[in-house]
């Protein structure tokens, strides 16, 4: 086996047959859909219950091949999933992958723009309506992921973590993203080179 091959080699017994199955023919849609690769899915997935997260945003649903991997993440921590899509015929996709292979797992689906439901998410948490997010994965809009910031900072629960997809495949429209997490006290990033590039951020009222 080369370094590259032992890189990209994952269990093979992780998920049963039937979702195994369905993850397999999305990955065949990965370029149409700009869905993870598996290496980075499993990394969420893990980084997930590394953090006993229980609360989950995703801004970007598409065709609910992250969502796979979240969910079997909540299943193990006994979480939600809070999803967000602009596209109502790619969640459509999705919430009938995800009824298969995690029917047991709470999954709130949002449709529209990521920014307006963003805001009245926010709203909620603020009348007390909702509780904070513990775990963040962004994979959506690009020129957006700074906006997007400055509405999840409001909503995350201290010691909360940020996941944010493309920061190297698409630096150009992320770098200001980049910029102002790298430069906020109250946070500790690091950019992993790991399939088109994340940035982990984790938030802390105390200065590191």
């Amino acid at each position: 086996m080369t370094t590259q091959e032992a890189i990209k080699k994952i269990n093979s017994n992780y998920f049963n047959e039937t979702t195994e199955n369905i993850l397999i023919e999305l990955e065949k849609t990965r370029c149409d859909f700009w869905n993870l690769d598996r290496e980075s899915a499993n990394f969420l997935n893990t980084l997930i219950k590394i953090n006993s997260s229980k609360n989950v945003l995703e801004i970007g649903t598409s065709n609910g091949y992250s969502g796979i991997w979240i969910l079997k993440a909540l299943k193990e921590t006994k979480g939600k999933l809070t999803t967000i899509e602009f596209w109502e015929k790619r969640q459509s996709v999705a919430r009938k992958n995800f009824s298969i292979c995690a029917p047991e797992v709470e999954v709130e689906p949002k449709i529209g723009s990521a920014i307006v439901v963003l805001e009245d998410i926010l709203e909620e948490i603020k009348k007390g309506k909702r509780k904070k997010f513990d775990f963040v994965f962004i994979d959506a809009n690009k020129k957006e992921y700074i906006e997007y910031f400055k509405l999840i900072d409001e909503m995350l629960e201290d010691k909360g973590v940020i996941l944010a997809d493309n920061i190297l495949s698409h630096y150009e429209k992320v770098e200001d993203y980049v910029n102002l997490l790298f430069g906020r006290k109250d946070y500790q990033s690091q950019i992993l080179d790991l399939g088109t590039g994340m940035m982990l951020s984790r938030k802390t009222k105390e200065l590191i």
